[in-house]
């Protein structure tokens, strides 16, 4: 039987990048699927959450990705340009975003097309792995999407046509993260239990284990 569970995701996470190569790995090669939901992040959701911060908090985030991602052998490097614009004058996150609408939307429409993982992981490894600069610009988000196997002209076009259908989309999977038990990115819901944060795979793997995961028929031994 396929166990189903389900993924909250933002485009500007760091550690949604470093989890997402982990899932794909587990649906390829296990009977379960994710319900793919990718919300905003909170500097856009609640860009007060960052006011006040010590400064200590920014320079251990830093630290410890580089440090997740050599653990894990991904690449990492701060993306070019930011997912979220902030205006360093300020150093406050306006309203009017250039980027992190487009991405999560282009996240929804992928997802309901039932590519979803595999477009977060394409983008995300545009986004975050340092290979390019100007990730927003050119082809880069439709050959990402082409290679997750999505009509990528088609995509594009959605996401900006039904913008609105799709920003309440987001909306309610961030209502309903928060009803699952937390706000934070990467979050996993399995069996009513929510794991947040990378770090939390093995436990969420464990429960599905306890569960009847099972091999899919053509897994890996």
């Amino acid at each position: 039987m396929t166990l189903h569970y389900d993924l909250y995701w933002s485009f500007r996470s760091p550690y949604s990048y470093l989890i997402t190569p982990r899932l794909v790995a587990l649906e390829r090669d296990f009977d379960v699927t994710g319900r793919i939901r990718p919300v905003y992040p909170l500097a856009v959701r609640t860009p007060e959450f960052f006011e006040g911060r010590d400064p200590l908090w920014f320079s251990y985030l830093m630290m410890d990705i580089g440090r997740e991602a050599a653990f894990l052998g991904l690449p990492i490097r701060w993306p070019r340009p930011d997912p979220v614009y902030m205006d360093r004058a300020t150093r406050t996150y306006p309203a009017e975003q250039p980027h992190i609408h487009r991405l999560t939307h282009l996240g929804v429409a992928a997802a309901e097309q039932g590519r979803g993982l595999a477009f977060l992981a394409e983008v995300s490894a545009l986004i975050w792995s340092g290979e390019v600069d100007d990730w927003h610009e050119g082809d880069h988000l439709a050959a990402a999407a082409s290679r997750a196997g999505l009509d990528a002209p088609a995509l594009l076009a959605a996401a900006e046509r039904e913008a609105d259908r799709l920003r309440a989309v987001v909306e309610e999977s961030q209502a309903e993260q928060r009803r699952a038990g937390h706000y934070g990115v990467p979050m996993i819901v399995f069996g009513g239990e929510p794991f947040f944060g990378q770090d939390r795979f093995d436990q969420f793997k464990w429960r599905l284990k306890a569960a009847g995961l099972a091999r899919r028929a053509d897994g890996r031994p």
